[in-house]
Parts: C-alpha cells; structure tokens; sequence
C-alpha cells in the first residue's frame, strides 16, 4: 500500500464568493464601520458641513481603490496589502510592517465597531457597557470562524436589512420635511470659507474610516470567483454605494436635527428614526445592531486572513497558517484576532479608535500606492484580462493619502 493514502490532503481556501456576495462583504463592513456610528462625531467637527467629508473622504478612496484594483489582479493572494508591498519593494522587514499596520487597523476598527455596537444594545438591555462588548466580540468570533460561505451569507443578509434600514431613514427624513431636498446645497460651503474648509478636511480623517471596507475585500480573493473580473467591480460598486448612502443620511442628519443632539447620541440612526417617524426605535436600533455586527465579523475575518496569509508566506508563525479541515477556516488566527479587539474595545473610546483606525490604514495606503508606482516604473507585465491604472492614479492615491494624513498633524485642531 501507498503510505501516502493515510494522509489528509491540506486543507485549502474554499473559493466560492460571488460578484453579489463580494459586494455584500465589502458594503457590510464598510456601513456597519460608517454611518451607524460615526454620523455624530462628524458632525461634532465639521456641523452642517459634515457630508461634505463624506465626499471628501470618498475622493480620497477613489484613487487608491484603483490601486487595490490592479495590484489583486497581479497578485491575487490572501496577504493583500503585504504581497502588494513584497511585490515592489522585496524588503521583508518592510513587507512584516505591512502586514502588521493592517493587521493593527483590522483589529482597532473592530474595536470601534464594537463600541458602537454596544452603544445601540445598551438602549435596549440594562447590562452593563464591558459585559455588551464581551458578548459582542464573543459572538462575532463565532460567526467569523464558521466558515467564510456561511460568515459571507450571514454579512449579505444583514447587509440588506442594514440598507433598507438606512433607505427608511432617509425617506421619512424627506416625508417628515420635504423642504430638506432643497435645502441639499447648504452643506457645501462658500470657498471663502476657511474655518469651514478646515474642518471640513480635519473631520474628513474621522469620516475617511467609514469608507474602510474595499482593502478588506482583496484579503478574501483567495476565496472570490474569477477575481481579475469580479473583485475590481466589487471594489468600485462598494465605494459608489457606500458613498451615496453616506451624503444622504448625513445631510438628513445635519439639515433635521440639532448637531448638539446629534453629537451627544449614542445611537444616533435610532435618534434619526426615531425623531422623523414617531415610532419606537426599537426596530432600527436592531436594524443598526446588525450592521455592527456585520462590521465586526467582516473586520475579524479581514484580520484573520491577514495573519492567515502571512503565515502561509513564512511571514508570521506558521501555526497561524493552520486550517481547521471542517470549517476550512483559521481558527487560530480568528481567536487571536478576537481576543487583540475585546482588549481595544474595553479601554478607548469610539473617536480615537476610529481616528486611529485611519491614519494606519492611510500610511498603508500611502505604501500601496507608491508599491503600484514602482512596480509600474520598473515595467513589470501585467497578466491579461486584469484591471490596469494609468500611472497618473497611484500617484494621486499617494498625494492625497499622504495629505490626507499629514494634514492634522500641520493644522490641530
């Protein structure tokens, strides 16, 4: 007999997520992370102007996403961000620092999730904030390890309800006051407006990390059906949604309500709902403690598969590259994930962890572009049938970002 028939064959990424699921994923984490929690601190920096970061934000995302494009069609691996800069740069230490800043922004940006998350549960359950995000991130852990078609499946679902519940709040926003929709133009200020262009570009920081989602999604192509087609497509739909919903319900916020309200809400969609239709929130709160929640496993899954797929390159223990043959998912690494995001959940607030979250996440969209521009110069060939960006791109992507981040460094508030 063969000895090797005795042998389990390695256990490898299921590829089975569609063009719908992708963009399912993508809008899951990215409006979990955006408007159900960050609404209100928008708009306690920039006031009524507070959609205008929304764009601002967007822009800035624009750009990059024409990176991310390209470079999952050259490199089509889990480790996303770190093969991209292995790829340019072929420095390992630069390539662990990748892989560790996303793996750092992954975490945090779960962290601020959760808080929100808890935020909108403590509304409705008497039990105290630590033991809300205990059971949050737990629950989220869970899901995450289950297996990435059901974790997926589960992200699409609520991704529905989760835009349906913001499409309502919207439309009662208009039903409540129809004048609104005239009253659209008034959050964009005169260009004359200093103090207002100011804080428009120091809260667009704050709001940039509404829009993290899209670098998330390159980190499961491993895991996405004929990804050169599907995961560009993905990652511009996602962005153009996510930024339509995100002017919408900020202008109904800032036109509608007082921004001293606004700002002091802990749950401010069911504020939203709440004060346009005269209905119990109770329904929308649950709509928004979905949304987190979807935020949540999609960011713990992003981290999962970063450490996955850095390990499965040598980068990081080997351990963590282990795939548990039943749920083909990695365990290991989704524990390890879980446990760095209830220890950042517990101890900072929202804001700062959003804050954070983004200027991480831009330092490595500052070295993915500058990846895109060397591997560009050097005339490295493309594969064919994959998305390619004229060279102009990455270099805004790389302006940008680096103002972007730099900015609130020069002009404190």
């Amino acid at each position: 007999m063969d000895s090797t028939t005795n042998i389990a064959p390695k256990a490898t990424l299921l590829r089975a997520i569609t063009l719908p699921l992708l963009v399912f994923y993508g809008l899951g984490v990215t409006i979990g992370a955006g408007i159900y929690v960050l609404v209100g601190a928008t708009a306690a920096q920039a006031g009524i102007h507070a959609p205008v970061s929304f764009l601002m934000a967007a822009v800035v995302m624009l750009f990059s996403a024409s990176s991310f494009s390209e470079l999952s069609g050259r490199y089509p691996h889990s480790a996303g961000e770190a093969a991209y800069v292995e790829a340019a740069f072929r420095l390992p230490s630069l390539t662990i620092i990748t892989g560790g800043l996303m793996l750092l922004a992954a975490t945090v940006s779960a962290s601020a999730i959760t808080v929100g998350c808890a935020g909108y549960v403590a509304t409705l359950l008497p039990v105290p904030l630590w033991a809300i995000i205990v059971g949050t991130v737990s629950l989220s852990g869970i899901i995450a390890a289950w297996g990435i078609v059901e974790s997926v499946r589960f992200a699409a679902i609520l991704t529905l309800i989760e835009i349906a519940g913001l499409f309502v709040v919207v439309a009662a926003g208009v039903w409540h006051q129809p004048q609104v929709i005239y009253d659209v133009p008034s959050v964009f200020p005169d260009i004359t407006d200093t103090t207002a262009l100011i804080a428009i570009a120091m809260t667009s920081l704050l709001a940039f990390f509404a829009f993290i989602g899209f670098d998330g999604m390159v980190n499961i192509i491993e895991e996405t059906e004929n990804p050169a087609r599907n995961m560009p497509l993905g990652i511009f739909i996602t962005l153009a949604i996510a930024t339509l919903l995100y002017f919408s319900v900020a202008t109904i916020a800032v036109l509608l309500l007082p921004l001293e309200e606004l700002r002091l809400s802990t749950a401010p969609i069911s504020l939203l709902f709440e004060r346009f239709t005269g209905i119990s929130p109770f329904a929308i709160t649950l709509i928004a403690i979905g949304a987190t929640l979807n935020g949540i496993v999609i960011q713990t899954i992003l981290a999962s598969r970063i450490l996955y797929g850095m390990a499965n390159v040598g980068r990081m223990p080997k351990v963590l590259a282990r795939l548990n043959q039943s749920t083909r998912t990695p365990l290991l690494a989704t524990i390890l994930v879980a446990g760095c995001t209830l220890v950042f959940a517990l101890f900072f607030p929202i804001d700062i962890l959003a804050e954070r979250t983004s200027q991480v996440v831009l330092a490595v969209f500052i070295l993915i572009n500058l990846s895109l521009l060397r591997i560009k110069w050097r005339g490295d060939p493309a594969p064919e049938g994959i998305f390619i960006a004229p060279i102009i791109i990455p270099l805004i992507g790389f302006l940008s970002c680096t103002a972007m981040l730099v900015g609130p460094l020069l002009f404190p508030n």
